[in-house]
């Protein structure tokens, strides 16, 4: 495994390898902070260079970052099979540098393994021909599924009551580089404060932008805490009444595990988390209204006793099951297909 060393955080890093139980990387390229064009360019100068060594018979890319478009533009260019894990999902925003790095390295990769059928369906339409898509489902979803037994007890150790409280994150720039944007999300969060506790692990790029004094003060009621690792994130959202978010991978989650969601943003490259899931795109100024036409089913009670709540009724999206690596294997290594 190569890792780029993308993550904004080193220590971090560390801890999604431990908590999801990966090996430590044979090669990390050291890729810190840069505007897109340099981290990009350095993933591709670095990437090279680790794929001549190892050469590599197949190289597989994931997601939409900087590092996934890199690489598979490396890779292509050196003549190596190239696939993309969570292919064929858009936006159909090109402001966003994610939409642009899901496109690039869709139509270069050999081998497109998608998460649902609307991505299947996004990949025909923009002429990818069928024998190179595959309908594998949703790694994050593996993922999830093994570690949910271990990611128990996070709302507990905070003091926070179960299924009575909301859980934030926030991060993009569409949200958390506009003032006046950031403030209204403030304004919503803090009214929200007044009902139930609102959790808001903070990203680093977002705890820049509150340490404005105006900001910091819309935000009294709400408890701001560092970034945590994957297991405890994973806790505290199984636990939560409602997410807030505009994170792709938290819309996926919350889905399956039957969590409200409110996504603040105009649009989703998972749009089956609205279809299907219980996720909703809402502006900055619906967060307080969206909030309250949550089914009251899915939320405890305030006051209520521990564990009172009612079991939640998470969604069954097709192969969304735990299997979707085997799957991707199975395609590697037998050429099985999955369509």
């Amino acid at each position: 495994m190569v890792h780029t060393g993308q993550h904004y955080d080193a220590l971090m890093s560390d801890t999604f390898f431990a908590d999801l139980e990966i090996p430590a990387p044979a090669v990390n390229l050291g890729v810190g902070s840069a505007s897109h064009a340099k981290q990009t360019a350095a993933v591709m100068d670095r990437f090279e260079d680790a794929c001549l060594e190892l050469k590599p018979d197949c190289v597989l890319v994931y997601g939409d970052v900087n590092s996934t478009a890199a690489a598979a533009l490396v890779a292509v260019k050196l003549g190596v099979k190239t696939a993309h894990v969570e292919a064929g999902l858009r936006s159909h925003d090109r402001s966003m540098p994610e939409e642009h790095n899901r496109i690039v390295a869709d139509h270069l990769c050999d081998l497109l393994f998608t998460p649902s059928r609307d991505a299947i369906a996004t990949l025909k339409s923009e002429g990818i021909p069928p024998e190179r898509i595959e309908f594998v489902g949703n790694v994050m979803i593996d993922t999830l599924i093994r570690l949910r037994g271990k990611a128990k007890g996070s709302a507990e150790r905070l003091g926070l009551p179960e299924r009575g409280f909301v859980l934030v994150t926030l991060h993009r720039p569409g949200n958390v580089d506009d003032p006046a944007t950031l403030a209204q999300i403030c304004d919503g969060l803090s009214a929200l404060a007044r009902e139930r506790p609102v959790v808001f692990p903070v990203h680093p790029r977002t705890r820049q932008r509150l340490a404005e004094p105006a900001l910091a003060k819309k935000l009294a009621g709400v408890r701001l805490v560092d970034p945590v690792p994957y297991l405890e994130m994973l806790s505290l959202t199984d636990s939560a009444a409602l997410v807030v978010t505009d994170s792709g991978g938290v819309q996926e989650e919350t889905t399956f595990l039957g969590v409200p969601c409110l996504t603040v943003r105009p649009n989703t490259e998972r749009p089956i988390t609205v279809t299907e899931g219980t996720n909703r795109l809402v502006t900055p100024g619906e967060i307080v209204t969206a909030a309250s036409a949550v089914p009251p089913g899915m939320v405890s009670p305030r006051g209520a006793a521990p564990g009172s709540a009612a079991p939640r009724k998470a969604p069954v999206i097709e192969r969304w099951d735990g299997k979707a690596g085997e799957r991707i294997a199975q395609v590697l290594c037998e050429g099985k297909r999955f369509e």
